[in-house]
């Protein structure tokens, strides 16, 4: 059986809890608190350590789902749960352009620390503000189309379009493993 260590990572609100909970064969183990700084105006609660959840494929393949926490203050966590990470999702708001500069940051963080497969989910198109595709993809500095990860949308609270996800992502994973063969 193999497994796969998937690490979801993005700024607060991005649906990374919602994203595992509603794919996850387990009872999720989160470490939300009570939200005690300026992210209280946007949701009680919020993740402090990390999220985790399991989902088993039929090919055997087992999923550990591993949410990082999105305030910049919990780094350290997301140096703790990017070791040995397969492949990993930057979830970003489209409709928050005020938190695409922290998502651009935590994909600055990973990615000058590791080298992994990534994709980028895009949570909350359907809200009325929210930006289009290609302009997320600039404000975090993706300029050039050929450059760029998968990009998915994704509605994180849907099992079916978190699954999707997830298969974009096992996809590019073989893609790069191929590549590097």
């Amino acid at each position: 059986m193999e497994k796969l260590k998937i690490v979801i990572v993005g700024p607060v609100g991005a649906g990374k809890t919602s994203f595992i909970r509603s794919i996850s064969e387990v009872e999720v183990v989160d470490t939300d608190r009570r939200a005690t700084d300026e992210t209280a105006t946007r949701k009680h609660n919020t993740t402090v350590a990390m999220d985790y959840g399991k989902l088993t494929l039929k090919s055997g393949k087992v999923l550990y789902l591993h949410g990082a926490p999105g305030q910049a203050r919990f780094d350290f966590m997301w140096e703790i749960l990017i070791r040995g990470v397969h492949g990993y999702i930057l979830l970003v708001d489209a409709h928050r352009p005020q938190d695409f500069h922290s998502a651009r940051q935590i994909l600055n963080f990973v990615k000058e620390r590791i080298q992994a497969p990534m994709i980028i989910g895009i949570t909350h198109t359907d809200c009325e503000d929210a930006w289009e595709v290609d302009d997320v993809c600039l404000a975090l500095g993706l300029l050039e189309e050929e450059d760029r990860p998968p990009i998915v949308v994704v509605n994180a609270i849907s099992s079916s379009s978190v699954a999707k996800c997830l298969v974009t992502l096992l996809e590019h994973l073989l893609k790069v493993a191929a590549a590097v063969s």
